[in-house]
C-alpha cells in the first residue's frame, strides 16, 4: 500500500488543486444577492447571481426569479423598474410568507408569492394538483399547496420532504 508521503504531487497539481476548490466555494458563495441593492442596476443583478430562472412583467417593471429548485431551499425575488433599477430584493421561501398562502388565490398569485414549485404533482381524478417548495428549515419539512382543478389553492400545511423519507440499507 502507498502512503500519501510517496504520492507524487507537484507545484501545477496543487496549483490547479486549489484552483477548482476555490471556484466551487466561490460558485456556492455567490449565489444569493450579496451586497445587491435597491438603487443597483439590473446589469448589477446578473453579473452577481447570473441568467434568472424566470423574468415576469409587472407593474411597469420586471421581476427576475432566482429559484434554486429543485432541491434547493431559497428562490430569490428581485424586483426592477422600467428604469432597469432594483427596486426590491429578498427571499420568497420564508415561512412569513407560506403563512399568507390562503384558500382561493389563484395559480399566478401563488407562482407570484412564492415562485416556481420543487414539485408538481397530480392528485386523482379530480384534476387537483398538490405543489411543494422547499424552504430554509433545520427540520425536513416542506411547504405543500393543493390546487383545484380551477387553478386556486384549495389547502396549504407543511409536510415532510419526501427526501428525508428515503432509505438508507
Amino acid at each position: 500500500m502507498t502512503s500519501w508521503s510517496e504520492v507524487p504531487f507537484d507545484r501545477r497539481s496543487l496549483a490547479v488543486a486549489l484552483a477548482v476548490v476555490c471556484a466551487g466555494i466561490a460558485g456556492c458563495a455567490s449565489y444569493g444577492p450579496g451586497p445587491l441593492q435597491a438603487g443597483d442596476a439590473e446589469a448589477a443583478v446578473i453579473a452577481r447571481m447570473g441568467v434568472p430562472t424566470e423574468r415576469v412583467k409587472r407593474d411597469g417593471g420586471e421581476r427576475l426569479v432566482y429559484a434554486r429548485g429543485p432541491m434547493g431551499r431559497e428562490t430569490w425575488m428581485v424586483d426592477v423598474g422600467a428604469e432597469g433599477r432594483v427596486t426590491r430584493i429578498y427571499q420568497a421561501l420564508v415561512p412569513q410568507r407560506m403563512a399568507e398562502v390562503a384558500p382561493g388565490m389563484s395559480e399566478a398569485a401563488l407562482l407570484d408569492w412564492l415562485g416556481p414549485p420543487a414539485e408538481r404533482r397530480r392528485l386523482g381524478l379530480e384534476g387537483r394538483r398538490l405543489w411543494a417548495w422547499r424552504y430554509p428549515t433545520n427540520e425536513c419539512f416542506w411547504f405543500q399547496v393543493t390546487l383545484t382543478a380551477a387553478g386556486n389553492v384549495m389547502d396549504a400545511g407543511y409536510g415532510i420532504d419526501p427526501m428525508c423519507d428515503v432509505r438508507h440499507e
